[in-house]
């Protein structure tokens, strides 16, 4: 088999050098380059073109799963990734939902065995262009947000209604379809939260909406889909932001 071209993306370099050390065990994997940040692992990544990325959930400047969805856009090659963290095997278990391998750390042997062993031997033909793993471009965008105590929650986009920003603690939360608020780390922006989906919008310094729950706006205030229809306040829309809205509003 031909070398693997990986790419290591992690800002612990103690954990760098484990993962190096164990790799050189392994003749048909080639490391080709580290990165320590998000943005440098995304330029990284797309001078190399690597087969194999090795990717830390959390970077000093980004999560992990931010890099992903700003590389698929033009991904032109395929590519298999394995986050690796030291978050419990409960968040493990429930990120492996979207078809990712994964590592604790610090890498066990073994499991990394396993791990190459699934990546070799996986068909050619099941590897198509446009393809990280086995994640379509299709399917639902994941999301990995981190709360105040450090914990990783994965959610789909169609989970959230909006996000508001509480000043009294100055971070943002977000409303879930199950009618619960989860916070937010406060070094989490509403350019971030933004970023996450064409669907969510800002409509005032305090609210982000998706825009896949806004039925109309009435008064310059959302008036929302089931289970939003009736929010704990009124979602308005300030002027800075109307346009904006109103423009991608009706580009849906």
């Amino acid at each position: 088999m031909e070398n693997l071209k990986t790419v290591i993306v992690d800002d612990d370099e103690s954990s760098v050098d484990s993962l190096c050390f164990e790799l050189k065990h392994y003749d048909s994997i080639s490391v080709e380059g580290i990165a320590h940040t998000g943005i440098a692992g995304i330029k990284l990544i797309e001078k190399i073109k690597p087969d194999l990325v090795f990717l830390d959930v959390e970077l000093p400047d980004m999560l992990g799963m931010d890099v992903i969805m700003k590389l698929r856009e033009g991904l032109s090659w395929s590519m298999r990734i394995v986050f690796y963290t030291a978050y419990s095997k409960y968040m493990i278990d429930a990120l492996r939902n979207y078809a990712f391998d994964f590592l604790l750390k610090p890498v066990d042997r073994k499991e990394l065995e396993v791990v190459l062993s699934r990546v070799k031997t996986q068909k050619k033909e099941d590897m198509f262009p446009n393809r990280i793993g086995v994640f379509s471009v299709d399917s639902e965008k994941p999301f990995m947000l981190v709360t105040p105590t450090g914990d990783l929650r994965v959610l789909r986009a169609s989970d959230i209604g909006y996000f508001r920003y509480q000043s009294a603690r100055k971070s943002w939360e977000v409303a879930l379809t199950n009618g619960t608020f989860i916070s937010l780390r406060r070094n989490t922006s509403a350019e971030q939260l933004c970023a996450y989906d064409e669907q969510f919008v800002q409509i005032h310094q305090s609210f982000i909406i998706n825009l896949s729950y806004l039925l109309m706006v009435q008064d310059n205030r959302c008036v929302m889909y089931p289970p939003f229809d009736a929010p704990s306040e009124d979602l308005i829309v300030s002027r800075k932001y109307r346009k904006e809205m109103m423009k991608r509003f009706f580009q849906l």
